[in-house]
């Protein structure tokens, strides 16, 4: 029997490819399906087809917070750009500690990527409730001590 999961993964790589070829040849179309039936076979013999390494329970919300991810990512990279490009480029890096809501490994490891993916910020270590953060202001870490990032991780992931 074939999950929904199993299914998604197949649906997934197969589109990839699609996409990513942008050739439209039959022999090319039915070699990326059978390299992607492929794949899944043995992702379904390893036992890798589960809620973390395909996590589809989280597609629609993803959906939204991509969207608000990618704004924070264009704000950093401007306030970074013009941190390293003033004349006098006055860095207040800094090191601290930022509580972390999620319940998930998903949620948590989300997280601690948006983090990262966030210039002028970056994780260090990753706790079940705490993320250890460097930034080259420390107003980024208060920043995320806020919580806004937080909340909406933990939103993401079907908490509240």
């Amino acid at each position: 029997m074939v999950s929904a999961r199993t299914f998604s993964l197949f649906l997934v790589l197969f589109a990839t490819w699609l996409l990513l070829s942008g050739i439209w040849d039959p022999f090319l179309i039915a070699s990326g399906a059978v390299s992607s039936l492929l794949v899944v076979y043995l992702a379904h013999r390893m036992s890798v087809i589960d809620g973390e390494g395909h996590p589809i329970q989280l597609s629609w919300k993803l959906l939204t917070y991509l969207p608000w991810l990618a704004w924070q990512i264009l704000i950093s990279n401007i306030a970074v750009c013009r941190m390293v490009l003033s004349p006098s480029m006055k860095l207040d890096a800094g090191s601290g500690w930022v509580s972390a809501s999620q319940k998930t490994p998903v949620g948590l490891v989300t997280f601690a990527n948006s983090i990262t993916l966030t210039p002028g910020t970056v994780a260090l270590a990753v706790y079940p409730d705490t993320i250890q953060v460097h930034a080259l202001d420390r107003s980024g870490i208060e920043e995320l001590k806020a919580g806004e990032m937080n909340r909406r991780v933990c939103a993401m992931e079907g908490q509240s």
